[in-house]
């Protein structure tokens, strides 16, 4: 396959955990361990003997971070790395004068106390096994990639110096493959919910709008990703509801003369609601500003990726 083919699919999987849920999980097979993985309480380890064939065993860590061996009864192996591990095993069977000099391998089928949590929007918030070569973009689609309403600026907690890194996704699938970080065992990964507006009312695609754009948007785009008023609108009785700590406040807006050119555009707040009734306002729908509120909470929300 050459090297044009491989970035092609590379970059429609990272597309894909961006855009869809997905079922992707991540392999159960055993790994060869880093060094900052130690093994642990419920870890499932397999255990060979290089051209002892008969030796290789399936065991479980017990509560204690014991396990059993064949020939030499219990090895102690919580806290220690897999190279760490090999070299124990190796000494218990050389020490019981069951090999000479032996080589142990140990491999991790599952690590039951090395995972990285990942919450927020997402499909599946949960904990999972940091195995092999854990990345980002990995742990997302793990955990059924991101919701709609996913901010896209990501934060992941490090468990080993408590530093925060914030990591940006771009709508670019080359973007975000440059921006991929290596996940690593105790790590928090936090997927925020993004801003949202809200546009309602006399509009060709009413609904709330996710502010992907570095969280910035303003009436003149809100309307925009509504596909613009409809030809009946009342401009000049448009309305802003923002919500305050003190409630819902209504703000005119002189629409006519922003479509027009003649006063400036707004920027807009998350949870700011737009709302452009028609020439008639008879509506019983968007009566007073509690039907308003209550009109745009149950819209549907779209989002830019």
């Amino acid at each position: 396959m050459s090297m044009k083919h491989q970035d092609a699919i590379r970059i429609l999987l990272v597309t894909v955990v961006l855009m869809l849920p997905s079922t992707i999980l991540l392999a159960q097979e055993p790994v060869a361990t880093s060094p900052r993985l130690r093994i642990g309480a419920g870890d499932l380890l397999e255990v060979k003997i290089f051209d002892a064939p008969e030796m290789t065993q399936t065991v479980r860590v017990d509560d204690a971070g014991d396990t059993t061996l064949n020939l030499v009864g219990k090895v102690h192996l919580a806290g220690l790395t897999a190279e760490e591990g090999q070299k124990a095993v190796a000494s218990q069977y050389e020490n019981g004068n069951f090999f000479v000099h032996p080589d142990v391998s140990i491999l991790i089928h599952e690590y039951i106390t090395q995972g990285a949590s990942i919450l927020g929007e997402v499909g599946k918030p949960g904990v999972y096994p940091v195995l092999g070569n854990l990345t980002l973009l990995n742990i997302i689609s793990a955990a059924g990639g991101m919701t709609p309403t996913a901010n896209n600026e990501v934060t992941v907690q490090r468990h080993s110096d408590a530093s925060v890194v914030k990591v940006k996704l771009s709508a670019d699938p080359r973007k975000t493959l440059d921006a991929d970080i290596e996940i690593q065992p105790g790590d928090k990964v936090i997927v925020p919910r993004a801003g949202i507006v809200y546009v309602i009312g006399n509009v060709n695609h009413p609904g709330g709008f996710v502010m992907q754009n570095e969280g910035q948007i303003s009436l003149l785009q809100a309307i925009a990703l509504a596909e613009g008023v409809n030809g009946t609108a009342s401009l000049d009785r448009t309305k802003l509801i923002r919500k305050t700590a003190n409630g819902y406040i209504e703000i005119p807006v002189s629409l006519k003369k922003i479509l027009k050119g003649r006063a400036p555009d707004m920027p807009m707040q998350a949870q700011d609601i737009l709302f452009i009734p028609n020439s008639a306002s008879k509506s019983m729908l968007y009566r007073g500003l509690p039907g308003i509120v209550q009109a745009a909470s149950g819209a549907a929300i779209y989002s830019a990726y």
